[in-house]
């Protein structure tokens, strides 16, 4: 298991941020606010629907996701890496690795203020 985390996998969250990231993962999959994996995660972007994509650093290989940062920038949706998809996994209540996921939007939501706090760290780590 490398350490060594892909350069193409920016911006990644550090240890504190990557806690909050897959608190807040955890939440919105208990609220059905989580669509998983990087197909899913597309589709939300397309349909506009996407509040953060959170991918695997460790994702092999890497670009199968690196279409996401992509769509991210054009819908103008905060991105960020964690470095282990196993945590990222989890995090979705899944036993399996999972390599990105969108957190969703719904208006009424009790994770809105989180969201947005997070999207601001993460906008901080892109400019």
């Amino acid at each position: 298991m490398s350490e060594e985390v892909n350069p193409k996998a920016y911006p990644l969250a550090d240890a504190t941020l990557t806690t909050k990231i897959l608190n807040i993962v955890q939440q919105a999959s208990n609220y059905k606010q989580l669509k998983k994996g990087a197909n899913e995660a597309t589709k939300t972007l397309n349909r506009g629907l996407a509040e953060i994509i959170v991918m695997a650093a460790d994702a092999e290989p890497l670009e199968i996701l690196l279409h996401l940062p992509l769509l991210c920038e054009d819908k103008n949706v905060p991105y960020i890496f964690v470095k282990s998809k196993h945590a990222l996994g989890r995090a979705c209540g899944v036993s399996r690795p999972v390599i990105a996921c969108s957190v969703t939007v719904n208006e009424g939501s009790q994770l809105k203020p989180q969201i947005q706090v997070l999207q601001q760290e993460i906008e901080k780590l892109l400019v």
